[in-house]
């Protein structure tokens, strides 16, 4: 039957992903920030990142949507660009004050978010959750990997 479609894994976790989004979304509004802003914001806060390269990677997504996003965050004042005195075809990515003021805020809203999404679940079904949606991606990414492989 079609319907059992409807109560795959994968499609359970979109519905619930996208919920994740809107929610964030609407909490995230006020302080000026995206749901997608924050991998960014974190890995330059942490130093984990510092270029649109390095940050397309860091957040999983591929090189123009991240330079869209960039663009906006910086017109946004949440970052700043300087020449890369290693690579002058590059540039060096750093938060601002402003996102720097506004972060511990934006991720304080994430995990009530989360909270408020998990009610009811016991601390070791959330655990339990986080480890099955991490060896989860691991498999996709490990699938995705094999696929794009050429053969």
């Amino acid at each position: 039957m079609d319907l059992e479609v409807l109560s795959t894994p994968g499609h359970l976790i979109s519905l619930a992903a996208r919920g994740f989004t809107r929610l964030s979304e609407a909490r995230l509004k006020p302080l000026g920030f995206g749901v997608g802003h924050l991998p960014v914001l974190v890995a330059l806060r942490d130093g984990q990142a510092s270029t649109q390269r390095d940050l397309a990677r860091f957040a999983r997504v591929e090189q123009p949507p991240m330079a869209q996003m960039l663009a906006r965050m910086e017109r946004d004042g949440l970052i700043q660009r300087s020449p890369d005195p290693s690579d002058g075809r590059s540039s060096q990515i750093t938060l601002t004050a402003v996102a720097e003021a506004r972060l511990p805020e934006a991720i304080a809203v994430l995990l009530k978010g989360n909270q408020d999404a998990l009610r009811g679940f016991s601390d070791e079904e959330t655990t339990q959750l986080v480890s099955l949606l991490t060896r989860l991606i691991a498999n996709l990414d490990q699938v995705a990997s094999a696929t794009s492989e050429p053969r």
